[in-house]
């Protein structure tokens, strides 16, 4: 605390400033966005289990990341790959709306989104299979394991601007996720375009997604339990989950990421294992108490 109001020694100021704090923010903002965008669409969708990885677009930006270190394009954390991984979520936002077509609905979007994500993680499972050497297979591997270490405050403004974007996307389409809780023509008499919600909503978690791969790899679970946890809280309301979601997917992003750092738990263990580990049994119990309760 003290080093954060500039009144440590030289040492403990750097440490603090350049090493953890850069990297708490990382984890915060990745959790953030990660849980925004799994509330969003879930709204969107009216699916419980979607997140942001349910239409394809973690998977594109996974595999943008993969094909710069596969050919040797950059190293893990350039700026470069951070570049290319969020141009690839963005690219599968497109061919998600071209083959879900104009008037896409829910249905058409998740079947695209499905197929989309199948065939980006089976380029990455090439990439793997044919990587050249040990030392490319292991920083493929240790990429889509997901983690914040050593970031710094150049890859944290570098992923601001996309973050930024997606936030402002994810408020243009909240009024609309609230209408379309009520079918698309009852939408429509209230005023709000569902194809433009879809739009807004599919173009905000590319964005936040694409620039959270970009900065931390392949994180799980935390858009798909963060919702989850506050729902109960804000009656449902689509719109009105996307802001506490946000808060507790970097809450939780941050407290597996700070057990990591502070050795509690193997200093090996990567972020987006630590979250997939917590975050599955936390989804079973949720899920297993809302079944519990709708009988």
């Amino acid at each position: 605390m003290a080093a954060l109001f500039g009144k440590s020694d030289p040492s403990t100021h750097i440490i603090v400033w350049d090493i953890r704090l850069p990297r708490a923010i990382a984890a915060f903002g990745v959790g953030a966005a990660l849980g925004a965008s799994g509330a969003a669409m879930q709204g969107l969708l009216q699916n419980p289990l979607a997140d942001p990885g349910v239409l394809g677009v973690s998977s594109a930006a996974s595999l943008g990341a993969v094909i710069t270190l596969y050919f040797g394009l950059a190293l893990p954390g350039s700026i470069l790959m951070m570049t290319t991984s969020i141009a690839f979520a963005v690219i599968a936002m497109s061919i998600l709306f071209l083959a879900a077509g104009p008037r896409s609905g829910a249905l058409q979007l998740i079947l695209a989104g499905l197929g989309l994500s199948s065939l980006c993680g089976a380029l990455v499972s090439l990439a793997f299979n044919l990587a050249p050497n040990p030392y490319s297979l292991s920083d493929l591997i240790n990429w889509t394991l997901g983690s914040v270490a050593n970031r710094s405050w150049r890859d944290v403004l570098f992923v601001l601007p996309a973050w930024t974007l997606g936030a402002v996307a994810l408020w243009r389409a909240a009024p609309g996720l609230k209408a379309l809780t009520l079918g698309d023509e009852t939408a429509l008499s209230l005023g709000a375009d569902p194809k433009r919600t879809r739009l807004w909503t599919v173009a905000a978690t590319a964005l936040l997604t694409g620039a959270s791969v970009a900065i931390a790899g392949v994180v799980g679970f935390v858009g798909l339990v963060a919702p989850h946890l506050v729902r109960r809280f804000v009656h449902g309301d689509p719109a009105a989950v996307i802001v506490p979601s946000a808060l507790t997917g970097g809450a939780l992003l941050l407290c597996a990421d700070a057990l990591i750092r502070s050795g509690a738990l193997d200093p090996d263990l990567k972020l987006g294992v630590v979250a997939a580990l917590a975050g599955a049994p936390a989804f079973i119990f949720i899920a297993a108490r809302a079944g519990s309760l709708t009988r």
